[in-house]
């Protein structure tokens, strides 16, 4: 292994050290962005593990790249890997064919089991025709009172039980501007939690979030409706624009990020039927679901917001068939730290949504790979 670091006179000097990574449905993304695709194995709420301290060898450096193998790479920040694939590897990431074990048993080669996630990243110039916007495919999960059943398919992939989820989006841009945090929410949301005709998703139901749903219902003539959202007539069923909007109230209980105090009634929409104009729909019933009644439904969620996980780790394997240019590096940096800032994004976001801004602040997603990791 080969760690790379400028020096004060700007030369790179090596130094060399011995040390000892589903069920499918289609997206709605409004505001351009598209339809998406979302892939889960069974029930993925969280696995609860808190990161570990963070103590650093003062001896290990901090900075600088490291060359785990010739076509892998830990950047110069230290925030995500660029992993060359040969093309008939990498082509059927793109085609959705692509072999996640491959990549996370080379993770598991040379970094320990720290992470939370792993997300895989292509390098696509636009999107590929028929492909899937994002998908979410599901490893672990030890939470109670979500809606689904516990598992552990870790070993699997090469992780010795902290792994809970593996995100591929096929364009790095989708950190910026979204699905990613689409795709973040399908670890805990939506297994079936609440019923719904949109699998995985919140589909008629007045959840507003990231994984679908309206935040206003006006009633029509006869038994049509009309959902609304952030003022507007229409809503997505499978998803709400990307990044654009924040995690929804029932989104940030399932996360662990609120108290069942905090939870809010629900309607939802029986036996629904799509209508012709954006947002409108028939439906037999319109039902509400009371907040004592999810949680006499599903159980209390165990561990509770009191002893949830808060704060996330992941690291992002960027996959390409070439070595990437020095702008793409510092491009996919500057966004996954915009993602991870426990602050608002730069103005090159625009009004888009980090995790932080997405959960009001009460959560962290880090992809920074400490020293302590490497192994």
């Amino acid at each position: 292994m080969r760690y790379i670091f400028p020096n004060k006179l700007g030369l790179v000097l090596p130094l060399f050290f011995l040390l000892l990574i589903t069920s499918c449905s289609t997206d709605e993304i409004n505001d351009a962005l598209a339809d998406e695709i979302d892939t889960e194995t069974t029930d993925n709420p969280e696995e609860t593990q808190e990161p570990e301290e963070e103590t650093q060898d003062p001896e290990t450096p901090t900075t600088g790249s490291i060359e785990f193998e010739d076509n892998f790479v830990l950047n110069e920040d230290r925030s995500f890997a660029n992993l060359v694939l040969p093309t008939s590897d990498y082509n059927k990431f793109i085609t959705g064919e692509g072999d996640l074990r491959l990549i996370s048993n080379k993770v598991y080669e040379y970094l320990r089991d720290d992470f939370d996630y792993i997300i895989i990243l292509s390098v696509e110039s636009s999107q590929p025709d028929g492909l899937f916007f994002g998908r979410s495919t599901s490893v672990s999960n030890s939470i109670q009172g979500l809606g689904g059943s516990s598992f552990d398919n870790t070993a699997s992939y090469g992780s010795d039980g902290r792994l809970k989820n593996i995100i591929y989006m096929p364009r790095v841009e989708y950190i910026r501007n979204g699905p990613f945090l689409h795709e973040i929410a399908h670890t805990w949301a939506n297994r079936n939690f609440l019923p719904t005709t949109v699998g995985g998703h919140w589909g008629y139901a007045g959840v507003a979030g990231q994984l679908g749903g309206f935040d206003e219902l006006v009633a029509m003539e006869g038994n049509s409706y009309q959902g609304r959202l952030n003022g507007r007539d229409g809503f997505g069923t499978f998803a709400n624009g990307g990044n654009g909007i924040p995690y929804g109230n029932l989104e940030l209980y399932l996360m662990g990020l609120i108290d069942s105090d905090g939870l809010e009634p629900v309607q939802v929409a029986v036996n629904p039927v799509a209508g012709s104009a954006f947002g409108q729909f028939t439906a037999d019933a319109i039902e509400t679901y009371t907040p004592q009644e999810m949680l006499a439904e599903n159980g209390a969620r165990i561990p509770s917001y009191q002893n949830s996980q808060k704060e996330f780790r992941a690291l992002t394997i960027v996959i390409s068939k070439e070595k990437l240019e020095v702008e793409q590096l510092e491009d996919i940096h500057t966004n996954l730290d915009n993602f991870s800032r426990s602050a608002a994004p730069d103005s090159s976001w625009g009004s888009l949504n980090n995790f932080w801004t997405a959960t009001q602040g009460k959560g962290s997603f880090m992809f920074n790979v400490l020293p302590e990791y490497i192994k």
